[in-house]
């Protein structure tokens, strides 16, 4: 059963999202260069099979997908999705887009072969349920692929990263201070991949559901 705080958390998250998504590409274009440099063709390059892109946005990670994938994408934001919907169509590239919450995942249980998930667990109210449905949806041996922002490895940077918290969780629900591998780990998944960068801030997984 959904709870009230629940829903105001997912009607947060369709308001901030669906308000930058007219504007996104370009806000991160930066940040991409700078700071996630190279981190969609490393999720690009493990991505196999069947996959499902768990925070789909705009659809920036699709041109990176093997061209034999079979790609499906869901967002809480039905915004993001107009805009991934039409970078496919200017890509022609056949994609299933899907409004749908990362906590409860719509897709039979070993649905997919490989799930990503970039960007968006510092904002999805309830990562450890966003795991352990990724979990869930992955056949035994199957691959999940993090790229996420988390608490620095170097204390000062941490404590200012606390800060912008202070304003940042409030607005736009956005977390700084998480770290998704414990999670990933408490989900039941294995650890074949982690790779901090940028003092800490940035990490990506690779891990197998195993079989």
């Amino acid at each position: 059963m959904a709870h009230r705080g629940d829903d105001d958390d997912a009607a947060l998250q369709r308001r901030v999202w669906d308000r930058a998504a007219p504007d996104y590409d370009a806000s991160m274009a930066r940040l991409e260069r700078v700071w996630f440099t190279g981190g969609r063709e490393w999720l690009g390059a493990r991505a196999r099979g069947r996959v499902l892109e768990v925070g789909v946005g705009t659809g920036t990670n699709v041109p990176h997908y093997p061209a034999d994938a079979v790609v499906t994408g869901v967002d809480i934001s039905p915004g993001m999705l107009a805009e991934a919907r039409s970078r496919m169509a200017a890509l022609g590239r056949p994609v299933t887009l899907l409004e749908a919450d990362a906590q409860g995942l719509p897709f039979d249980d070993a649905a997919f072969d490989t799930v990503v998930c970039a960007l968006a667990l510092c904002s999805i109210p309830q990562p450890a349920a966003a795991i352990r449905e990724m979990h869930r949806v992955l056949v035994p041996g199957g691959r999940l692929l993090l790229l996420d922002h988390v608490a620095s490895s170097a204390w000062p940077l941490r404590a200012a990263q606390r800060l912008v918290e202070l304003v940042s969780v409030r607005v736009a629900g956005e977390h700084f201070t998480r770290r998704q591998l414990p999670l990933v780990e408490a989900a039941g998944f294995t650890i074949d991949e982690d790779e901090r960068l940028k003092l800490g801030t940035i990490e990506r997984i690779r891990a197998t559901k195993p079989g």
